[in-house]
């Protein structure tokens, strides 16, 4: 057991993919703990929304279930309330000591599908929470035991920070202006596909489609962004209450997804713009890989955008001597002299 687990770990640091990486966990865990279905997803840390899915059956089918449940219901163990806690791994049967039946997924979700108890796991690294982990077992009386539930805590770390270097590593491509701005995809109130456009189409081609669960139609991200929307407009969306979701493409270019309620069709419907994140506005989430504080990264931020110190004192009333302090941080945390080696070396995302 030790040996496997050593060997699991050190896959973690190989430079696979997220894909590749979440696969290779998955095959090395099974032989260690039995699992019957497994949910194993990447998120953007700075609003908790999933960027992608790997799904087993038969969770695929129920997927807009589970995002109503994560993005609105009251329930227990829900991944944004793990990745805030000490203990970012729990299971189902734990969480409801044992009557199972107390949780809302488990009665509407999981029971219909034969599913039983639930280990969850929130994936942290570097303060940011990359990914989650959700393994199933049968229905039955005896669910995750403590060896279980420990095995994950040992290796939750060691994959979270394979997911951030899997996300993060690698130069940031700029935009294509071939692609002709922005583009919008329409959903209708059930998130099935009303329409695509032509840029859509385009920036959609860079999400990786090993990346989409099974059928799926739309990358995960763009599902559920339009989930937390429709649980924003009814004020039971849990914090951070944003629609928006940044991912990493195949060229390495940073896309923005944002989910906003359409007015005038006949029918409710919601739109996704997804777009390239501009360079000038590092995302968060770059900025967070390289474990820079909340206010280091808003330093850094304008940095990035050309701000001279006299600016970031104005823009976030601190003092020179504390921007200062910042910008120095992230000079030693990045190996660099300058500003404009640090430009740089965000840009390039040199760790």
């Amino acid at each position: 057991m030790k040996r496997q687990v050593t060997a699991l770990i050190g896959r973690c640091y190989t430079g696979l993919d997220s894909f590749q990486l979440r696969g290779e966990v998955l095959r090395r865990l099974r032989p260690m703990l039995s699992v019957d279905a497994a949910f194993f997803a990447t998120m953007d840390p700075a609003t908790m929304l999933f960027t992608s899915a790997v799904a087993e059956e038969p969770l695929l089918a129920m997927t807009p279930l589970f995002l109503d449940n994560e993005f609105g219901r009251e329930d227990v163990n829900k991944f944004a309330v793990l990745a805030e806690s000490a203990d970012p791994v729990a299971s189902l049967d734990r969480a409801t000591r044992g009557s199972r039946p107390a949780s809302a997924r488990y009665r509407e979700i999981m029971s219909p599908l034969g599913l039983g108890d639930e280990l969850r796991a929130a994936l942290i690294s570097n303060t940011g929470c990359w990914g989650v982990l959700c393994l199933h077992r049968e229905d039955a009386s005896h669910g995750f035991s403590n060896r279980d539930v420990e095995l994950v805590r040992r290796i939750a770390p060691h994959v979270a920070e394979g997911l951030r270097r899997a996300m993060t590593i690698g130069p940031t491509a700029a935009p294509v202006a071939a692609a002709g701005g922005p583009g919008i995809v329409v959903l209708n109130e059930d998130l099935s596909v009303s329409s695509v456009s032509a840029e859509a189409e385009y920036w959609l081609g860079d999400v990786d489609g090993a990346d989409w669960p099974g059928r799926s139609e739309l990358p995960l991200a763009v599902y559920a962004a339009a989930s937390r929307l429709t649980w924003i407009e009814k004020g039971a969306a849990p914090l951070p209450m944003s629609a928006t979701v940044q991912l990493r493409g195949r060229s390495g270019r940073w896309l923005s997804l944002h989910a906003s309620r359409l007015r005038g069709s006949p029918l409710p419907t919601i739109g996704i713009v997804i777009e390239p994140t501009p360079a000038a506005q590092v995302s968060s989430v770059l900025l967070r890989a390289y474990g820079l504080t909340d206010a280091q990264s808003r330093v850094v931020a304008l940095v990035m955008r050309g701000h001279s110190t006299r600016e970031i004192v104005a823009e976030l009333h601190i003092s020179a001597n504390t921007v200062q302090e910042h910008v120095t941080a992230a000079f030693d945390k990045f190996g660099v002299r300058s500003r404009r080696e640090l430009v740089a070396a965000v840009m390039s995302g040199r760790h």
